[in-house]
């Protein structure tokens, strides 16, 4: 069986680790404890060779619904909150159960993605994370399912763990679950190793989940590497239950899929935008606009729109997209929109003559934009 490549730990390496409850339990509601100290071993490890860890953990509703006797997972919401608010007081102590021989402090941290998506929310999260990094514990990361709203929610723990990647500007990203890989189902049936980019051929092989306790299955993980990549981050999709899987992967001798990260880099204001955000609305520019903005490196202007989708104000985050539709970009809107259907086509002059108290006419200033 063909492996992914051995990869190499910088010094000082950050390194983000998702479980999936499938991972984690031997069935619904029941730990498998011996697994769980496994994956603290492998974890005391790293850092021991010096990395820096933060753990993504699923499995507080599967907790929840076994202590309920449960047997499947709750369809309404206040259910599932219920099942989460029992389930992760039960995760979390079992957590730091596994830890204590290492002498190693767990933290619980519980996440909406309001607490991402709004700048000094994510600012405010970051800083705790890296206070907590510098104390030397191991953070325990999970949405706060007992609070989470449908509009609030990541939607499942595989699209946390790559934004927590990202906002901890990580070096790799584990994604443990039952799945050994991304599996070539529409070719030799056998797992992909190494993965240099990911393409629409790549997102077609993923296939969703049927547990009853678990959501996601391959379409989310294949887009939490997606994600995750885009943030110069190596990802990691294999089986937790291979023994030492954490070192071996590392060291290329254990079955999986390795995603090269893209190599272009973004700085922590740019990463925030591309992948933290629920976009407005949309701006649609013309065919002149798309070479300016994605070769050119300049400020979104007026003269190159030719439409806008949704209601928006001034300020919001707005998707760019191209004439086919195709969205190449997002950034902060400097107009509402509104105003931006009034200036669409218009030039910078005529745009101050519409608005003479305007010092700047930029619809989406440089400094504001992503390139996706």
């Amino acid at each position: 069986m063909k492996t992914p490549p051995p990869v190499q730990l910088p010094r000082s390496a950050r390194i983000v680790i998702k479980l999936g409850t499938g991972v984690l339990t031997s069935g619904i509601g029941q730990l498998d404890r011996a697994r769980i100290e496994a994956i603290a071993g492998q974890v005391a490890g790293l850092r021991r060779d010096g990395a820096r860890v933060v753990i993504v953990s699923s499995g507080a509703v599967g907790l929840g619904m076994g202590r309920l006797g449960l047997k499947h997972r709750p369809a309404e919401l206040a259910r599932k909150q219920a099942c989460a608010a029992i389930g992760q007081r039960l995760l979390v102590d079992e957590w730091q159960r596994a830890f204590d021989p290492h002498g190693i402090t767990i933290a619980q941290v519980l996440l909406t993605h309001d607490d991402l998506r709004l700048r000094r929310r994510y600012v405010g999260v970051s800083r705790t994370i890296e206070q907590l990094l510098a104390y030397e514990t191991v953070p325990v990361i999970n949405e706060n399912d007992a609070v989470s709203a449908a509009e609030i929610r990541f939607g499942d723990n595989d699209t946390l763990s790559a934004m927590v990647a990202s906002l901890l500007g990580a070096d790799f990203l584990f994604i443990l679950s039952t799945a050994p890989g991304l599996v070539d189902l529409d070719g030799t049936g056998e797992i992909m190793p190494h993965v240099r980019r990911i393409t629409p051929e790549i997102e077609g092989l993923a296939r969703g989940t049927t547990s009853v306790t678990a959501v996601g299955g391959m379409v989310s993980k294949i887009a939490a590497a997606k994600l995750a990549t885009k943030a110069h981050c190596g990802v990691f999709i294999a089986s937790g239950a291979e023994p030492d899987i954490l070192p071996r992967l590392i060291a290329g001798e254990a079955p999986g899929t390795y995603f090269e990260p893209d190599g272009r880099g973004m700085d922590a204001r740019k990463r925030w935008l591309a992948f933290f955000q629920r976009p407005c609305g949309t701006i649609r520019v013309n065919d002149c606009a798309v070479p300016v903005l994605q070769r050119e490196g300049r400020s979104l202007l007026a003269v190159g729109i030719t439409g806008v989708e949704g209601a928006f104000a001034e300020g919001d985050i707005v998707d760019i997209a191209a004439p086919d539709g195709t969205v190449i970009g997002r950034g902060v809107a400097r107009f509402d929109a509104e105003a931006i259907r009034r200036i669409a086509g218009k030039s910078s002059d005529e745009i101050r003559r519409l608005f003479p108290g305007r010092r700047r006419v930029e619809v989406v200033h440089r400094n504001d934009l992503v390139l996706l």
